[in-house]
């Protein structure tokens, strides 16, 4: 059973992982109030805190990544 502090919307939304010295695209595939998992081209390189972009929905997210994968990242945001 999965254990999440808020449910998790299914989306698939272009996003941009920013910090400084660097930027990848990514894609926000589901997303709560407390975080997100984001499909990566490789999480190597992308650094433990970083703000997400998402253009669409006009929003910067502060965020720390909690687990990653080779080609994804499940991040919480720090409000």
């Amino acid at each position: 059973m999965e254990k999440r502090n808020a449910p998790r919307q299914r989306v698939f939304k272009s996003a941009i992982i920013e910090f400084p010295g660097g930027a990848f695209s990514c894609v926000v595939r589901n997303f709560s109030d407390v975080g997100a998992q984001l499909d990566v081209p490789s999480a190597s390189g992308i650094p433990h805190e970083f703000t997400l972009v998402i253009p669409s929905a006009q929003s910067q997210l502060s965020c720390r990544a909690v687990w990653r994968s080779e080609r994804r990242i499940g991040v919480a945001f720090s409000w």
